[in-house]
């Protein structure tokens, strides 16, 4: 795993991204209106699951390694008033803050993604708990009508996330083996190879399309079958579905991204 940011910056993160979700939803005209990026919730939905979930991972990163994911036993409902909702909100952040503080980086915790680039451990939980914050932030941003880019830091950091952990696996690649580039205008550079060993990422030193032995790959390189150009902030969104892949400038054969967005390692 490439770890681009530190613990305590990881930490300060989420805190300032859930402070931004907050005021989103403090600015919004309802509770009641539908979140456009997750069409089957609501504003009120999109808070409920940002609060019972930051305070099961919480539980989570407490309980330490463990065969399952822990619940906060317990815990208070979310509150339909909006002002009881911030308040709840602000707490369920608090306890995971404090939970991952407590644990520190290296303690071993469970997590639903392969081993294979992104480890077990509350480092990792800290640093895909900020993406899936960052995310949301902005799914209640355009709620309320006033979406901003993700900070770019955030951004950059979100993109190796995304590729060795919600990506990564050993489950086969079920079409001809491929490569996918992606370069945001910021300077850095990934490559996710899919194949029948199945799918994995590797930091790229810099723009542009590396061999396969360059990049550290397998001695029988793939060669490059489409590379994607865009913000950090764009790559992030269309990773996480949020925007369509025709917000970036792509070359290559397209269609590789259709299967990967239809691609279920688990069937």
């Amino acid at each position: 795993m490439t770890m681009t940011l530190e613990f305590p910056v990881l930490l300060h993160l989420i805190d300032e991204r859930s402070t931004a979700f907050r005021a989103a939803v403090a600015s919004a005209p309802s509770l009641d209106v539908q979140v456009p990026t997750c069409p089957e919730w609501t504003l009120f939905d999109l808070a409920e699951h940002i609060g019972e979930g930051r305070r099961d991972w919480a539980a989570t990163v407490a309980a330490g390694p463990a065969p399952a994911k822990s619940t906060a036993e317990g815990a208070p409902a979310a509150p339909r008033d909006r002002e009881a909702l911030l308040a709840w909100l602000a707490e369920s952040t608090e306890q995971l803050v404090d939970a991952l503080r407590k644990a520190g980086p290296d303690r071993g915790c469970w997590a639903w993604w392969e081993t294979l680039q992104s480890p077990h451990t509350t480092g990792a939980v800290a640093r895909h708990q900020l993406q899936q914050m960052a995310v949301h932030t902005y799914d209640a941003q355009i709620t309320a009508g006033a979406p901003q880019p993700l900070p770019e830091e955030i951004a950059l950091d979100g993109i190796d996330e995304f590729l060795s952990t919600c990506v990564t696996t050993t489950s086969a690649w079920p079409h001809k083996p491929a490569a996918i580039d992606f370069h945001a205008s910021e300077g850095r550079s990934w490559r996710l190879t899919l194949d029948g060993d199945g799918a994995r990422s590797t930091r790229l030193p810099g723009p542009g399309t590396l061999s396969a032995t360059a990049a550290g790959q397998d001695p029988d390189p793939v060669s490059t079958s489409v590379s994607a150009r865009g913000t950090a902030d764009e790559l992030v969104l269309v990773l996480h579905g949020r925007i369509p892949f025709d917000s970036l400038e792509t070359d290559g054969d397209r269609q590789i991204f259709d299967r990967l967005s239809a691609w279920d390692p688990d069937e």
